[in-house]
């Protein structure tokens, strides 16, 4: 299948197949990170949500856009929150299936090119 790693041919020496490995598992390293950083941000949505749940609908709360404060009512901001909540939901879930992909392609690289991690896969003992 296509490589979700565009721009990368066939390494020719073991310091390109090394370097590609590296950079491989790094990449996937930063979008855990995202992904980290956006479960973050959704369970902080889902507390403003369960904060202004049980508060009057005209009372006034402050939202914070593009920097500046603005004032409304808890009626008009739950809805702005509740979709930028759905919205990060989808972009985690879009995130942890390319995550995924990059994994299953990196297991392939790893096995075609024997690679073999200190501290991974020690019990199998070398059958040579």
């Amino acid at each position: 299948g296509g490589s979700t790693w565009p721009g990368r041919g066939e390494p020719q020496t073991q310091n390109e197949v090394l370097q590609m490995f590296q950079s491989m598992r790094q990449e996937i390293g930063q979008m855990s990170d995202k992904i980290n950083e956006l479960d973050n941000e959704l369970t902080e949505h889902e507390l403003v949500l369960s904060a202004l749940e049980p508060m009057d609908k005209d009372r006034k709360c402050f939202r914070q856009i593009g920097g500046v404060l603005v004032e409304r009512t808890v009626a008009e901001v739950m809805p702005a929150v509740k979709n930028n909540k759905e919205q990060l939901a989808q972009v985690i879930a879009k995130l942890e299936e390319q995550r995924e992909l990059k994994n299953t392609e990196l297991s392939a690289f790893q096995t075609k090119y024997k690679i073999r991690v200190k501290g991974e896969g020690e019990e199998e003992p070398e059958s040579k």
